[in-house]
């Protein structure tokens, strides 16, 4: 059975740069993609970033290019979100998702496992 747990959130500055960290368990992940997702108060979950497991390669969400970092460590089964410049519009409940193929997806529905969620609040 596949676990994910999230730790890292909290409330951030804006402009602040926290890392967000997801454990994943379970099996072996090398024909897995991952992703990070956030949802805020009154709105749909939206895709984040995502990144094959086994090579590496990643794609963003046009709102947060050039500002986060998906990346993960193979050999500890981590997942990392860097997050950089954060905004106010950065607040939500960020999730780690996992889904047994190596393509990533950028619906939630494609993704079969999740994280229970960490709770970023950018406030000053």
């Amino acid at each position: 059975q596949v676990q994910l747990v999230e730790s890292g959130g909290g409330l951030v500055q804006p402009g602040g740069s926290p890392r967000l960290s997801c454990a994943a368990s379970g099996r072996t992940f090398g024909d897995y993609s991952m992703a990070w997702f956030r949802q805020a108060p009154g709105m749909e979950r939206e895709f984040v970033a995502g990144i094959r497991w086994s090579s590496g390669s990643t794609i963003y969400a046009d709102s947060v290019k050039d500002r986060f970092t998906i990346s993960r460590d193979n050999a500890r089964n981590m997942l990392y979100l860097q997050m950089n410049s954060l905004n106010l519009e950065d607040t939500a409940v960020y999730y780690c998702a996992a889904r047994p193929f190596i393509i990533v997806v950028q619906s939630s529905t494609g993704y079969m496992y999740w994280g229970q969620g960490t709770q970023v609040t950018v406030s000053s």
